[in-house]
């Protein structure tokens, strides 16, 4: 098994429609100036209600990405 070093980043992806959106459009939008990106863990979930129902996710995770030799 080869051995890494890890580093986490916080991240905060928000979407109107799902849990799943908001995560991925985080990993997305961080993909663009993170090398590496490997995994991510998913902290808090919160969100917005407007008139009885879900108007907006947000998503709390930390993603992790190798450190390069």
């Amino acid at each position: 098994m080869t051995e890494h070093v890890y580093k986490k980043v916080e991240l905060v992806g928000t979407s109107m429609t799902s849990v799943t959106d908001a995560i991925e459009k985080a990993i997305a939008k961080a993909s663009v100036t993170i090398k590496n990106l490997d995994w991510f863990e998913v902290g808090q979930i919160r969100g917005h209600i407007v008139d009885g129902a879900v108007a907006h996710y947000q998503v709390e995770i930390k993603a992790g990405f190798k450190v390069e030799d």
